[in-house]
């Protein structure tokens, strides 16, 4: 296969990219909130830094991403100078599964977190005062996120190598 070696090194490795899938979830989010935030803050410039606010909510499931593929790389070795462990393929998969629901969630959650993003942002635009609720609204789909989070951080745990 010219060279290419599908091992368990290399599942895990696709395992790490899925886990930063949940980073494309978070820009789609931010770039949602932020189309938003900026009808607003073009109307009223001092609504900015609760837009801002706002805006950088659904930042978070890339986070949560870069975690366990931080995780992943870590477990395998990759991370420390020493070199990848020997993994087998089985191995290899059940790490690349474990990254599949901070991965998949991320991309969901960070557009739909995104979405409650830009409703709060226009929310703020007519009651400024309200921004607490707004805030609530968007940590509201949170959860799921920190859900996917915590089943990939204990799948990945569970993994003897």
């Amino acid at each position: 296969m010219n060279g290419i070696i599908f091992d368990g090194v290399f599942f895990a490795m696709v395992g790490a990219a899925i886990a930063g899938l949940a980073c494309c979830g978070s820009a789609m989010g931010i770039g949602i909130a932020g189309q938003a935030a900026s009808g607003v803050v073009s109307e009223d410039p001092k609504k900015f830094g609760q837009a801002l606010l706002l805006q950088a909510l659904p930042g978070t499931q890339g986070i949560y991403g870069l975690l366990i593929a931080f995780v992943i790389m870590n477990k395998i070795g990759l991370l420390g100078g020493s070199g990848a462990l020997d993994l087998t393929m089985v191995q290899g998969l059940y790490i690349m599964a474990s990254a599949v629901p901070v991965g998949l969630v991320g991309i969901v959650s960070g557009s739909a977190q995104g979405k409650a993003a830009a409703a709060a942002i226009m929310l703020i635009s007519k009651r400024p005062e309200e921004v607490a609720k707004g805030m609530v609204y968007t940590a509201m789909v949170e959860t799921y996120a920190v859900l996917a989070l915590l089943i990939s951080f204990l799948m990945l745990n569970s993994i003897q190598l």
